[in-house]
């Protein structure tokens, strides 16, 4: 659903299960209470308000029975502490989907290489499920996941399902820590073993702006078309609905014609350092 086709007012969800991923980000299932918000694609996101306080753009990392929405949430101001903090049977609000989608299944009879860094996994989340669901689409589903410690690793207990479901999982983190015996380095040196066949190779990147950059660099070298590499660029955004300019960048307005964008369009706007 695009931005001007959303509802703007917010529906009432309910949490309805909460799990604590790391120190500071958590994950919640949200059912809906009245009418849910319309289907959304893997890489689009919501608003979600917590009231009294405010609403942030979030993307949606899943779906569960019931028309269960899955969240995960990082607390890192006002808003988001307090979506961090509800416990089951909080009520908040949520508007959307807004934005643009993965469109994972483009990649189907060929290679799907999902490459996330920190919480930039939540929004490949959806993408990783939904390929797994028509896993005989694919040749193969990489997914190359980086974090600065293994404290920051988010989704931990749903590797081994991911791999037993067929994809091929490798973790690095920047800093190793006692008992990790895991690679450590960032997560572009797993790149070259990655990919077998660059010009069949689809690759989605999210993650902070200097990691996406680094990853396209990188896979471009390695042979991977541009057109093929997606990233999620996702700065300031406050409406959802492409009216208030705050998440204008250069051409685009990232609600309306984001977050997910390939990598030429992005390439020159990833350039400007985020204030």
């Amino acid at each position: 659903m695009t931005a001007s086709a959303a509802p703007v007012i917010p529906a009432r969800y309910q949490v309805t299960g909460r799990l604590m991923e790391t120190h500071d980000t958590v994950t919640l299932d949200l059912r809906p209470v009245d009418r849910p918000i319309a289907a959304h694609q893997p890489g689009q996101f919501t608003m979600l308000y917590a009231p009294g306080v405010g609403e942030v753009p979030v993307s949606i990392s899943g779906t569960g029975p019931g028309e269960v929405l899955v969240q995960t949430v990082r607390a890192v101001g006002a808003v988001t502490q307090a979506l961090c903090a509800c416990p089951p049977g909080r009520m908040i609000g949520v508007r959307g989907p807004y934005g643009t989608g993965w469109d994972a299944a483009s990649a189907a009879v060929g290679d799907l290489l999902i490459v996330a860094g920190g919480i930039g996994l939540a929004p490949l989340r959806g993408a990783l499920l939904a390929a797994l669901g028509q896993r005989d689409r694919y040749r193969r589903i990489v997914v190359l996941i980086g974090a600065r410690s293994p404290q920051e690793l988010i989704f931990v207990s749903e590797v081994e399902e991911w791999r037993r479901r067929g994809a091929d999982v490798e973790l690095t983190v920047d800093r190793g820590t006692a008992g990790w015996a895991g690679h450590v380095g960032v997560v572009t040196q797993l790149l070259r073993g990655a990919i077998v066949d660059p010009g069949r190779t689809t690759a989605l990147v999210c993650g902070p702006e200097i990691m996406m950059r680094l990853t396209a660099r990188e896979l471009l070298a390695l042979g991977v078309p541009a057109a093929r590499v997606r990233v999620s660029l996702e700065r300031n955004m406050r409406c959802g609905v492409a009216e208030c300019g705050h998440c204008q960048l250069g051409p685009l307005l990232l609600c309306r014609d984001g977050p997910v964008v390939s990598y030429p369009a992005a390439a020159p706007l990833l350039a400007v350092r985020e204030l």
